[in-house]
């Protein structure tokens, strides 16, 4: 697939999926949104900004439902949307997709404080996803090349769930999107 039409199929799936509750005040499109835009505000680069917006894809593609937290399972959304990507995006964009649960998990363990500012849904996902890291899973994750950049799309990801924050339209990002694919 040509570049438009990969973006045409993501956006796609925001489209038909994302009206979903994503267990905070915001849908799950909103908070992609929001995320990105946080992330463009920040001064990100564009592949942080892409990772915001795409961080939750595999929710809207596991074909789980909404409920699946509340059920006491973990689809495994940040393995399911990274493999899913991985097909058109570097890795500069897929890796922190698929690291921004693990680095919820190491900033548990790394800042007091850190787990107290979580909402209830992030509390109740954080325990399907195995609790804040212990030493060696912390020292573990330090040294994987997109550690940085996971933390910076986990701290976009906890920001990024504002009922009354104006964002761009979705089909604002389909310039970025289209650049990143095949690069």
């Amino acid at each position: 697939m040509n570049p438009t039409e990969v973006v045409n199929e993501i956006l796609g799936v925001f489209r038909e999926h994302g009206h979903r509750a994503y267990g905070e005040q915001v849908t799950e499109l909103q908070h992609a949104l929001q995320c990105a835009t946080l992330a463009r505000h920040g001064g990100e680069d564009d592949f942080v900004v892409a990772a915001c917006l795409l961080h939750d894809y595999g929710h809207l593609v596991h074909g789980l439902g909404e409920d699946i937290a509340d059920r006491g399972v973990d689809g495994r959304h940040e393995c399911v949307g990274a493999n899913r990507l991985s097909a058109w995006f570097p890795a500069d964009v897929v890796e922190p997709i698929r690291n921004h649960a693990a680095a919820k998990r190491y900033l548990c363990w790394k800042e007091t404080g850190y787990y107290d500012g979580l909402s209830a849904a992030s509390r109740k996902s954080l325990a399907l996803q195995g609790g804040p890291m212990n030493d060696a899973e912390a020292r573990q994750f330090e040294a994987d090349p997109q550690f940085d950049r996971s933390l910076r799309v986990r701290r976009y990801d906890d920001a990024g769930k504002q009922p009354d924050l104006v964002t761009p339209e979705l089909e604002s990002w389909r310039p970025l999107l289209e650049s990143l694919v095949g690069h």
